[in-house]
């Protein structure tokens, strides 16, 4: 496709409206697994990119745009006084609305005088305002404990206690990840242990048969020859060539045999 289009992306465009896609539902994501896992690494990596470029210094492009300002010093002081000036004007016309507000309201109250006010209205008033209050107050309790029964809110018990099903399967995540890392230092541990182990018990065992096997294959060749056999060289395999199952009188592999009889063949046609 980079060869083809010229290009290191692909556009993808005509054929996600013909499947009627979008870019991210033909996006794959990069499984958390593989994130985690090699979290090591991707730090060490960024962390050596992080050196290169702090020695490579700022790019070309980079220098270019800090060398050239974008305007002068005298054309910033000037902007800059312009909206000073406009907001203190701003601050100045509310602290004089604010005033003119506050005359008119005392001009109105000293026309009107102090208004007369009944206890009975006064009281009636006063229920008014707190049964509305407390009404208010009990549909927001009512609404609330509404919203938790059906699930779309959480319980402030539960949220208080960290119960909750986010934090209990967060919780359960990171134990499972700490034993995923204890298993894992485990079984790199014990495969040094187990190879050495093997190599300690049954290493002579394994010393001793092959010994043998190798004895065996020089008698042999010796009864069918009359004479011991060379030990097969490096390039022939070594002692590997013996565990190959030769016959009495053979020193190299049958495969390889076969192959240069092969060669030979097509030399003579």
């Amino acid at each position: 496709m980079v060869s083809l289009e010229h290009s290191e992306y692909n556009f993808f465009d005509d054929i996600l409206a013909d499947l009627k896609m979008t870019p991210s539902e033909v996006e794959i994501p990069i499984p958390k697994f593989f994130l985690r896992d090699n979290e090591r690494v991707i730090r060490e990596r960024e962390k050596v990119l992080g050196t290169i470029l702090a020695k490579m210094g700022p790019q070309d492009g980079e220098t270019n745009k800090l060398e050239e300002p974008s305007m002068s010093i005298e054309t910033a002081v000037k902007i800059i006084r312009v909206h000073e000036r406009a907001r203190q004007g701003r601050l100045r016309a509310k602290l004089m609305r604010n005033i003119r507000e506050q005359e008119e309201r005392d001009r109105l109250a000293q026309q009107l005088g102090k208004p007369a006010l009944d206890s009975n209205l006064a009281a009636t008033k006063i229920q008014k305002t707190w049964k509305g209050f407390a009404q208010r107050k009990k549909t927001e309790r009512l609404r609330a404990e509404e919203l938790i029964f059906v699930g779309m809110a959480p319980s402030p018990k539960s949220a208080s206690l960290k119960h909750t099903p986010q934090a209990v399967s967060k919780k359960t995540c990171s134990a499972r990840h700490l034993l995923q890392e204890a298993n894992e230092k485990e079984y790199v541990a014990a495969l040094s242990s187990v190879k050495n182990r093997l190599r300690e018990v049954e290493g002579p065992d394994i010393r001793e048969t092959m010994q043998d096997e190798i004895r065996q294959w020089f008698i042999e060749v010796r009864d069918a020859t009359g004479k011991f056999p060379e030990y097969p060289d490096e390039e022939t395999g070594g002692s590997a060539a013996i565990f190959k199952k030769l016959e009495p009188g053979q020193t190299e592999p049958v495969e390889e045999e076969k192959g240069k009889k092969g060669k030979k063949g097509k030399k003579g046609k």
